[in-house]
């Protein structure tokens, strides 16, 4: 008991809300604050996925011309994902297809998967001595079709600017499914601009097209915001640990990433320098974003086992001087 405060929450805790009007009307929203710099939001109606992250009172993170989009309007044709992308610091893409819009096997699959689209079900919070914990549970599940379910974990240390994203996909259903899952982290202006210091120490680059490959010794240089960027897409391998970073001289603040580059073996650098679509992805994941069919015939599509559960833990951690 600190004798100092009336309420907990003048120090740190969790608050929930609901929006009201737009496409995001009604959306349910977890307001985290660790009480030594994060802010952050949780979007229940959207996976549990984290459409802010501010620290130390700086945007960190990437928001889309979108803005909050509810569950209902999503479209799964071909790419009208984009027009639900909010993005935010973290997208789920997946779980039944990552990337381009493909037909795999006779699935017609959309852009990115559906599971970013999808509220959770079940979702509680609580307060662990040292750690805000929100726990999740998504179900991308249908008759006659896959029955996978993600059980999310989201735990902001009290202690430490740092927190973690642990999933757990299951197949529930009776046949071996594929499944795919990327985490889209979208960094953002202040924390992103052309003075931004990027590090990804990997062991080998490949650019995903001709486009990517004409500018690859620049793939880690941040640039100013440019009317008619086209985007350009690397792919980063990785010995021992995954990491990428991103710094803002400016303001003496950055983040890090870290992951097991076993388990997510296709690391996307994502580099969008256009007029407010200014973003920069750092993203790791169990595949590469060109399509369910492309990682099929390439043998790096994963699959689970009737009952099978698969586990993925990433970290995030806030950078200052």
């Amino acid at each position: 008991m600190n004798p100092y405060i009336g309420h907990d929450s003048q120090i740190a805790g969790i608050e929930e809300h609901r929006l009201v009007g737009g496409k995001g009307d009604g959306m349910r929203l977890l307001e985290l604050n660790n009480g030594t710099g994060i802010e952050m939001t949780i979007s229940l109606d959207r996976a549990a996925d984290i459409s802010r992250l501010r620290f130390r009172g700086m945007n960190m993170s990437y928001f889309s011309p979108c803005g909050y989009v509810a569950p209902a309007y999503f479209d799964r044709t071909e790419s009208n994902w984009l027009k639900s992308f909010t993005a935010g610091f973290l997208t789920t893409c997946g779980l039944e297809a990552v990337g381009s819009p493909c037909i795999d096997e006779g699935e017609v699959l959309p852009l990115h998967g559906s599971i970013a689209n999808m509220p959770a079900d079940q979702a509680y919070w609580y307060q662990e001595e040292d750690a805000l914990v929100v726990n999740a549970v998504v179900y991308d599940e249908a008759i006659f079709a896959r029955k996978l379910r993600l059980n999310r974990e989201i735990k902001l240390s009290l202690s430490e600017n740092e927190f973690t994203i642990t999933d757990t996909i299951e197949n529930r259903g009776d046949v071996r499914q594929p499944f795919e899952i990327l985490y889209h982290m979208n960094m953002g202006y202040p924390l992103l601009d052309e003075d931004s210091i990027v590090e990804i120490p990997s062991t080998q680059v490949t650019a995903r097209d001709e486009h990517a490959r004409e500018d690859i010794e620049n793939c880690l240089k941040m640039e100013v915001p440019q009317a008619g960027y086209v985007e350009r897409c690397y792919y980063h391998k990785f010995e021992g640990q995954g990491m990428a970073s991103i710094y803002q001289p400016k303001r003496k603040q950055g983040l890090k990433i870290q992951f097991d580059p076993r388990a997510l073996d296709g690391f996307v650098e994502w580099k969008m320098m256009g007029v407010r679509d200014y973003v920069l992805g750092l993203e790791c994941g169990n595949c590469y974003p060109d399509g369910r069919d492309v990682m099929r015939r390439s043998g790096m599509l994963k699959f689970l086992e009737p009952g099978e559960k698969k586990q993925y833990t990433v970290r995030v951690t806030m950078l200052e001087e």
